[in-house]
Formats: C-alpha cells, sequence, structure tokens
C-alpha cells in the first residue's frame, strides 16, 4: 500500500472547493485524510496528514450509505454529533461541548460548530483516495502512520490517551450543564 497520496498529496482540498457545486469529491468509496495549516494542539506538528476517516463505515453485517462527498462535506459543515473529527477537533481548540436536543446528542452549540466551521475553512485540507474496501486500507494506514487525532485501532500513538482523556472530559462535563441550544 502506497500511503503518498494521503501523506503527501497534490493538491490538498480547502473547504471553499469542497463545497463548491458540483463538488471535486466523488461520490464513492474511499479514505481521505486531513492535513491543517495550524495546528489544533501545541503537541502537534501543522502542515501534516493527522487524521484518516473512511467512507462508507463499515459495519459487521452492512456498510453505511456514506461515500467521501457526504463525508467531507459533513465534516466541514456538519457539527461534533455526527463527526469525531470535530468532536476531537472542537475540544482540542477549547470548545465547550454542551447536550443539544433531547439532550443525547453533544455538539458544541450554535455558536461553537460556527467557530470550528469558521477554523476549519481557514485552517483544515483534505485529500482522499478512491477505495473499494476503505476500512482495510484504514486500518493498515493507522497501523503505519503517525496519526495523532484518529482514536480507533490507535492505542500506540503516543497522543491517544492524553486525546481519549480530553474528549472524556468535554463529555463529562457537558452531561453536568442543562441542555444548551
Amino acid at each position: 500500500m502506497d500511503a503518498t497520496a494521503l501523506t503527501h498529496p497534490e493538491p490538498l482540498w480547502s473547504a471553499q472547493q469542497v463545497l463548491l457545486r458540483p463538488s471535486p469529491v466523488p461520490a464513492a468509496a474511499g479514505v481521505y485524510g486531513w492535513h491543517f495549516k495550524e495546528s489544533p494542539h501545541p503537541a502537534l506538528a501543522a502542515g501534516r496528514l493527522l487524521y484518516v476517516g473512511i467512507a462508507p463505515r463499515h459495519m459487521s453485517s452492512r456498510t453505511s450509505g456514506q461515500n467521501l462527498r457526504k463525508r467531507i462535506r459533513y465534516h466541514y459543515r456538519g457539527n461534533a454529533a455526527g463527526s469525531t473529527l470535530r468532536l476531537t477537533l472542537g475540544c482540542l481548540l477549547g470548545l465547550e461541548l454542551r447536550r443539544v436536543g433531547s439532550g443525547s446528542r453533544l455538539t458544541f452549540g450554535k455558536d461553537g460548530e460556527a467557530a470550528l466551521s469558521q477554523w476549519m475553512a481557514a485552517t483544515a485540507q483534505v485529500c482522499w483516495l478512491e477505495h473499494d474496501e476503505p476500512w482495510i486500507m484504514e486500518s493498515e494506514l493507522i497501523s503505519r502512520l503517525d496519526l495523532p487525532l484518529n482514536l480507533d485501532q490507535n492505542r500506540h500513538n503516543s497522543f491517544h490517551g492524553q486525546l481519549k482523556e480530553l474528549r472524556a472530559k468535554a463529555r463529562e462535563r457537558a452531561r453536568a450543564l442543562p441542555i444548551g441550544a
């Protein structure tokens, strides 16, 4: 497996480019990688691959209905309840996680999610690689590369414990607060 298309991509795509219609992101299965012009945390170097994700997600009995285009666009403009990347970035950036709606969903609220979307639009860049079974490639990438923002399958990463604890504390604080907007 050659990971160069994700570790040293040409080009990297911005939010502005990805959110265009028609989008340059294919409606296909694959792996995507996130790079950041500005680091979301002092312990992490900017300008390199920090996170990989896949679409669709493989589950024991089926695969999700996601594709690269839907998933990448959601990361840029969705919320933390539907994006582990957004949850991680918001926690690293010190945004306040809140219970919303019925209280079972956790997001950064309207203002926090808007701030995170702005930060990502200014900082985050993405690349992708089409692949029919992206879950296989994701596992290989996580085992071989330093991907500090990935938690699943990544206990060996030196940032794993710190990130896991940060996210757990944010969830604990959010559950202690009243339901927000």
